[in-house]
């Protein structure tokens, strides 16, 4: 069987067992990259193409069980073979369990390595996340969408049913909760995984160039249109288009959108020609679309459209289960690419993160891993944290105190702790900026 040229990353710390599989590829018509850690492959598979990973085990620091860890929670279709030279049992099993396709035991022919190669090609990686066996696992092959919480299983229950047809799916919920994994989810876990994924955020445009950017446009349409150019809808042909922050588009905008989830068609700004469309559509919003229709900003038709499929994202309070698996996620991630270890948390300082509330959701807590991993010494420890969640914790553990004055005292100690940054400080005491401005006068 004669495969195309593949690229495939081998990962070992032995630079001679590096060299000897890459002569071995190279004789096979594959072409490699190596790495010898797993801090450098990740960086390779962030550059890079890969459609294999190649990894030793025993490696220090991280070894191949981490970086296939990783590899299946951010890169799910791809195949994975483990060489090592430490064969058991024991082992052999926790390696299938962990994702691999195959298992190469040092040393090995070119022909072993040729065949174990050709079937990791030829078999996909499981994805049956319904399986009981896997039960424990944090839904690794759902790419980022980490969790075993019953709340968190309706949403990949959704994904499952609508990951091979080509359904207008809406998401909603809370900024920060993760709607455009959701989305990537629904597009790469299923069999239109190859075809485009395109990504918009409709908030983040102008509204004077959300139209010409979404549908194209024809040399000489508007002032400064001085060429044909395809639109994000075009680009997204066979694949799938996920406008995010949906309630932000304007009108005229929500009018075409309109036509072409009704006709399967679109036309060019400035054209007559129309141009047949073969995508799934996928919106996501964390504002209210049925207020927006009661005060005329939203269309009630389009919303119906939009709405065939409905996925609502609990907020991280309501799935507090699933913040340890997040924060072994977040700690694996950080920790290789600040430290290249494994950072690990005090259950004091877990605590702490299991009483927050999360207004900020699940990008909030990423963002208190990142920053902890940078400051810790080795391992996270309450002092890493930042100050407003330590503050929370030591307020719940306070004497009580006249209302007013336990209202000042905190209102005081989060700015403190912001460095009197009045927005950032409005959003932990989960009021608005003016009326932080009353109590604070």
């Amino acid at each position: 069987m004669t495969l195309k040229q593949e690229n495939i990353l081998i990962v070992d710390d032995d630079i001679n067992i590096l060299e000897l599989i890459q002569r071995h590829l190279q004789d096979l018509n594959y072409h490699s990259y190596k790495a010898i850690s797993v801090k450098e492959a990740i960086q390779i598979l962030k550059d890079t193409s890969i459609d294999l990973l190649i990894t030793d085990l025993k490696m220090p620091e991280v070894d191949g069980f981490q970086l296939i860890k990783y590899v299946s929670e951010h890169y799910p279709s791809l195949p994975k073979l483990v060489v090592t030279g430490y064969p058991s049992l024991h082992e052999a099993v926790d390696v299938m369990k962990s994702g691999a396709i195959d298992y190469l035991v040092k040393p090995f022919t070119k022909e072993e390595l040729k065949e174990a190669v050709l079937k990791s090609f030829l078999q996909k990686p499981k994805t049956n996340f319904t399986s009981s066996k896997v039960e424990k696992s944090t839904n690794q092959n759902y790419g980022e969408l980490i969790g075993n919480s019953k709340e968190l299983k309706k949403v990949t229950e959704i994904i499952e049913r609508v990951k091979n047809n080509k359904a207008t799916v809406f998401i909603h919920g809370e900024s920060g909760t993760g709607k455009e994994l959701v989305a990537r989810a629904i597009h790469y876990m299923g069999k239109f995984a190859r075809a485009p994924f395109i990504t918009v955020n409709c908030a983040a445009i102008p509204e004077s160039l959300l139209e010409s950017e979404l549908f194209g446009y024809v040399k000489g349409a508007f002032t400064g249109a001085d060429s044909n150019r395809n639109g994000f809808f075009q680009a997204a042909n066979t694949g799938t288009i996920f406008l995010d922050e949906i309630g932000s588009a304007p009108l005229a905008v929500q009018a075409r959108l309109l036509r072409v989830l009704q006709e399967k068609e679109i036309t060019k700004i400035g054209s007559q020609k129309v141009e047949k469309l073969d995508l799934r559509v996928i919106t996501a919003t964390n504002n209210n679309l049925e207020e927006l229709i009661q005060k005329k900003l939203f269309r009630e038709d389009l919303y119906y459209r939009l709405t065939v499929v409905q996925i609502k994202i609990p907020p991280l309070r309501d799935r507090k289960s699933d913040i340890p698996l997040l924060v072994d996620k977040f700690l694996f991630k950080y920790g290789v690419e600040y430290k290249d270890k494994f950072i690990k948390i005090s259950s004091e300082a877990m605590e702490i993160l299991m009483r927050n509330h999360w207004q900020g959701n699940i990008r909030e807590l990423e963002n208190v891993i990142q920053q902890a991993v940078i400051l810790c010494d080795n391992n996270i420890e309450i002092k890493d944290l930042p100050n407003y969640l330590k503050f929370k914790i030591n307020f719940e553990n306070s004497t009580l105190l006249p209302l007013k004055e336990f209202e000042k005292n905190y209102i005081l100690k989060v700015l403190a702790a912001t460095n009197n940054n009045k927005t950032k400080a409005a959003e932990i005491l989960q009021i608005d900026r003016k009326t932080l401005r009353q109590k604070i006068q």
